[in-house]
């Protein structure tokens, strides 16, 4: 590819919808989200019925949570030579035609493919702003597909799959722009922790996705139809279909396979992406260009470092340098590594050069505690949101114990958390706060919690509950967790600013469910509920019950 500096706005986006790559029982494609005659995709309402219908085909949604985040570049130009030897190949100065000029698939003329052709030319925004999302990192992205000897059609893929957006998760547990479900993850060496999701970073992810449709293509005799197939929906399920149609005397190409609708959908959404790029022209569609310059370099920073502390040595806004490095969860970069940061290419030398002059332990902020009652490793790791594991190593302590009067030291943020607007915490934090009802609710996870128990109490889906949580409704509940739940009308006793919380309560002599029920504002058949006793059962001093408040309405509850 050529590269040569030049002058470039690139904008790393997200709140649109997309699609997903899973296991053999999570599959989905681009999403879209409908209200009656409507179907909102890309923030744009489509008036077509039948539109919609298509964009919906075989899906699950894939949620985008963060706002878009504009990164602006400004690269020295380069000068300018008079003249030129004739005798050079003219120069490919955007990255898509360069991407174009490598596609080897053939596009079947058909239904399916022509189908998924006509939604996309209709819709020339929801290009738009796809493009918007790939410029950071479009032209590594085909440096690491040509690098390996991939087509070029794969260059689509993450259109496909999360509209090029690093933090689409969906409710399949797929996350990042290639939509990796974490054991897949796992499978291909992405490393996911406390502190880090590679699965977002673009730089781990890629990697993987490159590793993953080598081995796909591999086990599927080359056929890249199929191996594609397999990404979306699992190779074992592309596999069996294989199978069936062998026995049953039927082709095997993967037009005639009997596949997920979402699988029939997603293989032909690449390939008319493919037909629009290779034939734009002929189509008169405006799929914006994008300089086929290097932009980003990969800078190695050999230990945990504060993102702000980096931003700043950066001279970049820190919202700016996490949406190049969407892959670190917290307020630091992970301390077991990847030791890297992904910067402006004209930032990277200046960086890396006063990084170098800087010591080890001044790359972080620390607070020196003394240990009071109470202490305890997890403690402080909730307290200034770190890990016990860090609290232990930075210390050098032997064990879990911490005596008090003693004093340890412990890495802290140097901003307030909500500065770090796209770690983790504040992308869940503000996903729960988006509107999804008239009332709000925070329910407190109890050990024993699970969310099917908990859609059952406040009276929503399981589906909903997790989605308003950044969840799979597959997902554990931790202790301590905190839930959002959005309610358009509240039961009895419940307030727009309640806290429920779920406590164990020991029955103390002279209790009656009443006097409980009094003391606690809740009701005794709930109670009854809870604990499957009936309303009028005697309690016996000692005995544990289940009960579920608002926090906000006790007062001097002993």
């Amino acid at each position: 590819m050529k590269s040569s500096l030049t002058s470039l706005a690139m904008i790393v986006a997200a709140a649109m919808l997309s699609g997903c790559q899973s296991t053999d029982d999570t599959v989905s494609t681009e999403p879209v989200k409908a209200d009656k005659q409507t179907c909102e995709v890309a923030h744009t309402e489509v008036n077509d019925g039948e539109d919609c219908g298509v964009a919906k085909e075989g899906v699950i949604e894939v949620m985008h949570p963060i706002e878009e985040v504009a990164v602006d570049i400004e690269l020295e130009k380069p000068e300018k030579t008079e003249t030129q030897p004739v005798s050079e190949p003219v120069e490919v100065t955007d990255v898509w035609q360069y991407i174009a000029n490598g596609f080897e698939f053939t596009v079947p003329d058909n239904r399916r493919v022509n189908v998924q052709r006509d939604w996309y030319l209709k819709h020339p925004e929801y290009m738009a702003r796809v493009v918007k999302r790939a410029k950071p990192f479009l032209h590594y992205i085909v440096g690491e597909l040509e690098h390996n000897n991939m087509p070029m059609e794969l260059a689509l893929l993450p259109i496909v799959e999360s509209a090029f957006d690093p933090f689409a998760y969906s409710h399949g547990r797929a996350a990042g722009m290639w939509q990796f479900i974490p054991g897949t993850a796992k499978r291909f060496g992405i490393q996911q922790t406390w502190w880090y999701d590679g699965r977002r970073d673009v730089i781990a992810s890629t990697q993987g996705a490159v590793d993953y449709l080598t081995y796909l293509v591999e086990m599927f005799d080359g056929n890249w139809l199929h191996a594609l197939a397999a990404y979306n929906s699992g190779e074992g399920r592309v596999a069996r279909a294989i199978r069936a149609n062998e026995k049953a005397g039927k082709p095997t190409d993967f037009w005639s396979l009997d596949l997920p609708r979402e699988t029939r959908a997603y293989v032909p959404k690449l390939l008319a992406l493919a037909d629009i790029l290779k034939n734009r022209d002929e189509y008169a569609f405006a799929w914006p260009s994008v300089d086929n310059n290097e932009v980003i370099a990969v800078v190695d920073i050999g230990s945990q470092v504060d993102l702000a502390f980096a931003a700043e040595l950066a001279e970049m806004p820190l919202e700016a340098l996490h949406a190049l490095n969407p892959g670190f969860n917290r307020w630091a970069t992970d301390p077991d590594g990847p030791h890297r940061l992904v910067l402006p290419i004209d930032k990277a030398e200046t960086f890396s050069k006063a990084l170098d002059g800087i010591d080890r332990n001044e790359r972080l902020n620390w607070i020196r505690h003394k240990v009071k009652p109470g202490d305890s490793l997890l403690k402080l790791a909730y307290q200034y949101h770190t890990t016990a594991d860090i609290i232990k190593r930075v210390n050098e302590l032997d064990s879990n114990v911490i005596r008090i009067g003693d004093h340890v030291m412990v890495p802290v943020a140097l901003k307030e958390l909500d500065q770090y607007s796209l770690s983790q915490d504040q992308r869940l934090a503000s996903m729960q706060n988006v509107k999804r009802g008239e009332h709000k609710l925070t329910h407190e996870v109890k050990s024993g919690d699970t969310l099917w128990e908990l859609a059952r109490k406040y009276k929503v889906s399981t589906r909903d509950l997790a989605k308003w949580n950044g969840m799979a409704p597959t997902d554990m509940l931790r202790p301590g967790q905190e839930l959002a739940i959005w309610l358009n009308k509240l039961s009895e006793g419940q307030r727009p600013d309640s806290i429920m919380k779920t406590l164990t309560y020991t029955v103390r002599r002279g209790d009656s469910l009443s006097r409980i029920a009094s003391k606690f504002n809740v009701r005794i058949s709930d109670i009854a509920k809870w604990n499957d006793i009936s309303a009028k059962r005697y309690l016996q001093p000692g005995q544990k019950l289940k009960l579920v408040v608002d926090v906000t309405r006790l007062k001097n509850v002993g």
